[in-house]
Formats: C-alpha cells, structure tokens, sequence
C-alpha cells in the first residue's frame, strides 16, 4: 500500500513540475486546463489510497515534527540550560497561543453553550480532603525497579513496550526472513502464531492488569529490564501526588491536586445556591493539575503538571435523559466496549443513540457529552478517522465511576486517552457529606406529598449519651448515616440492626463515624414501624464528568496537521482550522520600502480591531520563505503589501493550504479574514465571489 501511494506522490511530484513549467511559458487556461485536470486526478486518487492506509503505514516522521516543534519553539524541556528535569516542558509563543484559542473555543463549545457555570480553585489541597475523596489510598500505578542497577518502569507501559517491540521484531522477520537487529546487534525472534495471537489480546486487555496480575504477566511473559536484560522487582504500588507541608509549622499535610474535581464538590452547596435550587446543572473549571509520573515519556502526553479542563454535571439519579439529546443522537462514533475489548473485536461504529438505547453507553446524559466531546474534537481539527471512545473494563474502572468512556486519539504512539467522560455516580459528594457532615443534597417540594409505612430509629439519648461520653458524637453519627433523608432511613439497614437485636438479646454492634466499632443496646435506640409524610424529596445527585487532557489533545493535534508540502520535502505545514491557529494571519511586504510602512499599520491595525492576532515579517528572505516559516506555524492567511498597493491601496489575501491568493482592498481584506476566522465563510466561497490572483511569488 505505502509502495502505491510512494509512486502516487512521485507522478502528482513530476505533474506538478509539468504544471509549474507550463505556467511560466505563460500558455493559455485552455491550453493548461487538461494537465490540471491530470494533476488534480492524480491527488484524488493519492487521497483515496492514503484513506485505507494504517497509522504505521502512514508517511509520518515525528522527529521532523519534534524538530520544528522545538526550532520555532512552540515547546522547549523546563529548565534546559540546566540540564532539564523529565516530563516538564515550558510552552513558547507559538503554543500559548494555540491553547488559548483552544481553551476560548471550548468555553464557547461546553461552558456558553450549556449555561455552566466557571470556577477556579486554589492547586493546593488539605491531606483530610484527598483521603476523604479516595486519592491518598488508590491514586497509584505499579512501579517496577531493575534489581541491579535500581532503574525504576511503570509496569504496564514496560508491558506494552517489550510486547509491541516483540511483534515489530516478528513482523520484520515474517517480511524478511533473517534479517538482523541492526540496533540491538542480536538475532530477531520469531513468534508463533498463537503466542502472537496471545501478545496482540494482551495489548488490548492490558488496562485489566493491575497488582498481583500485572505480576503474575510480567514472570510468565518473562519480561526483564529493557537495556540491562537484568531481572525485575515485583509491581510496587506508587501514589502519584506531590505532598507537602501547608504553613510554617509542617503541621497540616497537603497534596497539589491530582485533578480540578475535588474543588467542585467541596463547593457543591454555594453552586446550587447560585443556580436557586434548580438541578440539573454544571460547573467547569480550567487549571493546572499535578501527577508525579513514575517515568514519564512521550513528550506532552505524560507529563508531571499539566492543564486540564474539566466539567461537573449534576444530575437526578431517578432521570439521566437529557433534554438535547435529540440533537447529537445521529452522530455516528466509533465505541470500543468493554466486552468488545475482552474479546479483542476491535471497535465498531453506531449512532450515540443507538449506542444508549443498547445499553452500552450507560444513560443519555453520559451519552450526550459522549457527541458533544466527539463534535469539539473534530472543530479543532483532529482527524474523526483517527477518534475513537473506549469504555473502561471492569478493573480499569476508577474507584468512583459506574461508567466511563475515553476518548483515545491515534498518533505516532499509538491510541492515547485525551478525553475521560465517567458517570461518577453519587460518590465524592457522599464520601464529603459523611466526612464533614455537611448535607450535599437537592431538596424538590413534591407536588403530591408520599405517604408511607417504613422502619425507623428512635434514640432514647439520655441512656446514649452516658454510655458511651466522649464517643457518644460518633455513635450518633454512625447511626445517622442510615437515613436517606431528614424523615426516611434506609430500610435494608434499619432490617439488618432489627435481626441483629431479635436475635441476640437486644444487642448489635454499629460503626461510628471514627471508623471504630460501637456495642449498642435496644434501650438506647429502637427500630420501630411508623407511618411519614414526605412532601420534600431529598436526594444526592449523581455526576458525569467530562475531564479533557489540553497537552496531550494539543500534541494529538500537532501531528494530525502536520503535512508536507506536495514536492518540496522541505516545507513543512501545520494546517491548524483557523479557529485554533496561534496566529491568524501574516503581513509581509513585498521587499524592504518606506512607502510599504503605512499599509503595513494600517492593515495591523484593523486585524487587532477585528480581534484577529497577525505577525509581521519585513525580513530580507525572499517571499517565499516567509510564507513558507509562517505555514510552519500554522498561520492560516497571508496579506502581501507590494507596488500596485501604493496605486490602488489593494493587497493579495494567500490561504495557507491552496496557496491561491485573491486581491481586494484592505477593510475587504482584513473582513474576509475574520469571517473565515470565525466560521462565517469558508475559503470555497471566498474563491466563488472574488477571482483568483495569479502569482509567482511561491
């Protein structure tokens, strides 16, 4: 397949050199149509072969892009005049610019379009408030130490890597029988069908593989360490957060956040305050997160601080529908479920509507953000062939979700999870609740009041207290924690201390809100029968959390935009959608002239006025170089001040894919580039009102 389209580029290279040549003999439109039409056939079936290829197969070389990456300086490794420090990296002009359109794109795509409602909390968190939410015990990944010379692996990604690089070793033999590692300077192995059928399910399943498992994989895989070849520690559990000390003292622990989340639930109460009671709503929240990564690697896609944006939606457990759902129901999406991964079926295509009412997205308000992520990802101008959704399996799932799918993005690494969308049920505000005995719950005044018979306690707290004195608080808390609401208790566990005092003597033991095992008697409390009246429904809403991962989409979306120009190897194009680009548009005169000076101004000034970024260069490179640095950042239009501007105060507008170029007045000019900007007119049309300017300046 990659031969095919090698020979497809050599003939749309050699049409092109025809098409260029004939232009510049200055023959007929009619005379050069037939070898245009030669020279665009030839690119639509390039288009139609590149369509089939394979990620491998592709023609893509990440160190070109990592080389450019860091010659323009959109990244640059923290600290690198004093060596670096892994899995840190400054942003330059370039990439600040490309986040923050990202970062105003998704406000306008989730934050306006859905009313929600912004917060920005502090990066420090107290200890008492991550152990409450579960981090300080399971934020944590295997760690793996060669034994000899103490070099620490994340264990599943050590996994993946001897795996992967076992099959591309297979691989090469199968193609060429014999061949050498000429990097390794030892005999390639070849694999059995059935051992590479088992590394290929391994690879899909490997999510599933934590402590003991992952273990038990490592030894019957017989994985040592990569260099040394030298034997492995067992899987240690690492937590991923940075402690530290809060204050002088060194009294209060705390951690930097793991995530933004926690600072939504703990302001649960005041958000719905702010939005008068009425449920469902959001909360969203833009900011750094913290992860001490084990061995972190792959540039921006694992990294020790990073941004993130996340989203808390707060929803009725009782009704999960949502109400525009019937807007993105027909979006067609690629989902690998859970039972398709432990099968290793590999994903399969179906509408979000489809995909809930099977069952296999869980509910349709997890559904709906499911299509709106798909839809923001694409608007930004990642590659919907290269997009998919996995569903967590079972073991992968996070201590507090019920549901969870990624939104995996294919790159030269293979498929990363950028996007997380999980139905976090009603966990953090519950776990915070209990821990601070704040009520996080919505209360509805029901229009017909329920009437009903149910079991409830009664506390005879003159017999309580004495009992128990100083711990009689944590008693009563304990067994507050059955009800379910001011009136109603949780019946299955009032049943349970009945049968525990029936059945021995009127005695049954309780846990108190310490944690500590209380004896308590049937004269201290009582279960009784009694008919409520409930004319205000109590309840704690469930969560659905879209948490996006900015590096790491932005990384994705650096080598999805990366391209080649067409002939020339050494051209290179980041073709951003102009929405996202760092800067809109270049102005560049012709050559170095004072006359050019006050067009240049002019033309600056009314781009800042439409809000639109643009960059100047006056430099002595020749046009086409200029161009040519700017196509490399991404810039997606170029206005050319030259002589005929000083007659009639026209410059050329080029679209940075084309290369096609018009000619019009600046205030028509400096509009145009913000109505394509902004979405209001596409290149097509622009091209359709006003003719093509011919140019030789490329």
């Amino acid at each position: 397949m990659s031969d095919e389209l090698n020979a497809l580029d050599l003939l749309i290279t050699e049409q092109g050199d025809k098409v260029r040549s004939l232009k510049a003999q200055k023959i007929t439109k009619a005379e050069l149509q037939p070898e245009l039409g030669k020279l665009k056939q030839l690119k639509s079936e390039r288009d139609i072969v590149a369509e089939k290829l394979t990620t491998k197969e592709r023609k893509f070389d990440r160190n070109t892009l990592e080389a450019l990456l860091s010659r323009r300086f959109f990244i640059a490794p923290s600290f690198q005049i004093y060596g670096g420090v892994s899995g840190l990296y400054d942003y330059g002009p370039p990439m600040c610019g490309l986040q923050n359109n990202f970062l105003s794109l998704w406000r306008q795509h989730f934050v306006l379009e859905e009313d929600m409602l912004e917060l920005e909390c502090t990066n420090l968190s107290p200890e008492e408030v991550l152990k409450t939410s579960g981090h300080v015990e399971r934020f944590t990944d295997d760690m793996v130490k060669d034994l000899v010379t103490g070099d620490i692996f994340r264990a599943d990604h050590l996994v993946k890597a001897v795996l992967n690089q076992r099959l591309e070793d297979d691989e090469t033999l199968r193609k060429k029988p014999g061949a050498p590692d000429s990097k390794k300077k030892k005999k390639l192995e070849k694999l059995e069908d059935s051992v590479r059928e088992e590394y290929l399910n391994i690879l899909e399943t490997l999510d599933n593989y934590q402590g003991p498992e992952l273990a038990k994989l490592i030894r019957h895989l017989n994985i040592k360490a990569p260099e040394t070849q030298n034997e492995l520690s067992e899987p240690v559990r690492f937590n991923l957060m940075f402690d530290t000390q809060i204050g002088p003292t060194g009294q209060l622990k705390g951690y930097l956040r793991p995530e933004t989340a926690q600072g939504h639930f703990v302001n649960f109460k005041k958000l719905l305050e702010f939005n008068t009671g009425q449920i469902p709503f959001a909360s969203a929240s833009i900011g750094k997160s913290f992860r001490n990564e084990i061995s972190p690697k792959q540039g921006l896609l694992r990294v020790r601080e990073f941004t993130m944006a996340e989203i808390e939606h707060y929803v009725d457990p009782e009704n999960k529908k949502h109400p525009k759902f019937v807007e993105v129901e027909n979006e067609i999406l690629s989902f690998y479920s859970a039972e398709n991964q432990l099968k290793a079926a590999g994903p399969v295509q179906m509408t979000i509507g489809e995909a809930v009412k099977k069952g296999i997205v869980n509910n349709q308000t997890l559904g709906y953000f499911v299509a709106r992520i798909y839809l923001f990802l694409v608007k930004i101008g990642i590659d919907p062939k290269r997009l998919r959704f996995r569903q967590h399996m079972k073991n992968e799932m996070a201590h507090y979700a019920c549901d969870c799918w990624d939104a995996e993005i294919e790159s030269s690494y293979g498929w990363i999870e950028s996007v997380g969308c999980a139905d976090r049920s009603a966990f953090d505000l519950t776990c915070h609740s209990k821990k601070t005995g704040e009520k996080l719950v919505v209360r509805e005044a029901l229009t017909k009041p329920i009437i009903k018979d149910c079991l409830v306690l009664e506390f005879n707290k003159k017999v309580l207290g004495p009992a128990f004195r100083k711990n009689a608080k944590f008693v009563e808390e304990g067994l507050e924690s059955m009800k379910l609401d001011e009136e109603e208790f949780k019946q299955d566990e009032l049943e349970k201390l009945k049968k525990q005092f029936d059945s021995n003597g009127g005695i049954a033991k309780i846990i108190g809100s310490d944690g500590n095992e209380y004896e308590i008697s049937d004269k201290m409390i009582q279960v009784v029968k009694k008919t409520i009246k409930k004319s205000i429904r109590e309840y704690v809403p469930n969560v659905i959390e879209p948490s996006f991962g900015i590096g790491r989409i932005l990384y994705a979306l650096l080598e999805h935009r990366f391209n080649i120009r067409e002939g020339d190897e050494a051209r290179h194009v980041l073709s951003f959608p102009a929405s996202i680009a760092p800067f809109k548009a270049l102005i560049v005169p012709i050559s170095h002239n004072d006359a050019f000076l006050p067009f240049i101004k002019q033309i600056s000034v009314g781009l800042r006025k439409r809000g639109m970024s643009n960059k100047i260069d006056d430099s002595a490179s020749s046009l086409g170089k200029r161009y040519a640095r700017n196509d490399e950042l991404g810039t997606p239009f170029a206005v050319t001040v030259d002589f005929e501007t000083e007659k009639d105060g026209t410059v050329t507008l080029r679209e940075r894919d084309s290369m096609k170029q018009i000619r019009q007045p600046i205030n028509v000019i400096c509009d145009l580039i913000k109505d394509l900007v902004d979405g209001e007119t596409t290149w097509h049309e622009v091209t359709k009102k006003y003719p093509i300017f011919q140019s030789n300046n490329e």
